[in-house]
């Protein structure tokens, strides 16, 4: 698929520029995903002496993280975010932060105090705002994570709500309404998702063939609001994503 490049939606904002890579099956995707975040956080290691990673969720990025705590790399330098968190308790399965920790956070010798987990389960308001508060300490993430659901959804993004997509938006928005459960969540908002010196998409499965049509057609959907001056990559199963 050839690069795109979109027109901003929003004033004042960069244009969006895609590059598609097509994978032959998911597996092949995540293991190519992992080679990518490996090799990102083996430059910045030796560019800046640290990394800083805001993971996403989801099942495809699940099999990534088990695939990345193989590799050989120096995870005390590593510094770990959230695109996004369901407002659950602590330790509740259905959080994105318990996904990173089964698969890969538990594996590795991250420290803890580099682990930096948006505290949901005291609600959606007083996390976003302790949220941007710990991430007012990082100018440029060198890699964010994203998924996309099959309503083009992307972090805790949804259609038809506030993405947060203009220079003047919040670091973390505040989800009262979700249209998926948990309806209560906290997400870092687009435009601070865009700040970032490298951006991937993992998309895998039939389901999203809708949406990434859309995208590439240039609806309005939530993953076409995230515009980092890097551009944006991103990892597809090889299928007839037309149709």
């Amino acid at each position: 698929m050839p690069p795109i490049i979109r027109p901003s939606l929003f004033n004042n904002n960069p244009p969006q520029q895609c590059r598609w890579h097509l994978f032959a099956s998911a597996s092949v995707l995540e293991h190519e995903a992992a080679l990518a975040i490996f090799n990102a956080s083996r430059q910045a290691l030796s560019q800046r002496g640290e990394f800083h990673i805001v993971l996403a969720g989801g099942a495809t990025p699940r099999r990534v993280y088990e695939l990345l705590r193989t590799m050989d790399t120096d995870w005390q330098k590593w510094h770990v975010y959230f695109g996004d968190e369901r407002c659950l308790p602590v330790g509740d399965a259905e959080r994105n932060s318990q996904m990173a920790a089964l698969a890969l956070l538990n594996h590795v010798n991250i420290p803890a105090t580099h682990i930096h987990i948006i505290p949901a389960e005291h609600g959606a308001e007083a996390a976003a705002n302790t949220y941007a508060q710990i991430l007012g300490k990082v100018e440029l993430f060198d890699l964010v994570l994203l998924g996309l659901g099959e309503d083009g959804h992307t972090a805790s993004l949804f259609p038809n709500h506030a993405w947060g997509a203009t220079s003047a938006a919040p670091a973390v928005l505040a989800v009262h309404d979700a249209p998926k459960p948990p309806s209560q969540r906290v997400s870092l908002s687009a435009h601070r998702l865009s700040q970032t010196r490298q951006l991937i998409f993992m998309v895998s499965g039939a389901t999203k063939r809708k949406a990434i049509a859309d995208w590439r057609n240039g609806k309005i959907i939530p993953a076409a609001a995230i515009a980092p001056a890097c551009g944006v990559d991103v990892y597809l199963e090889n299928m007839d994503w037309n149709n």
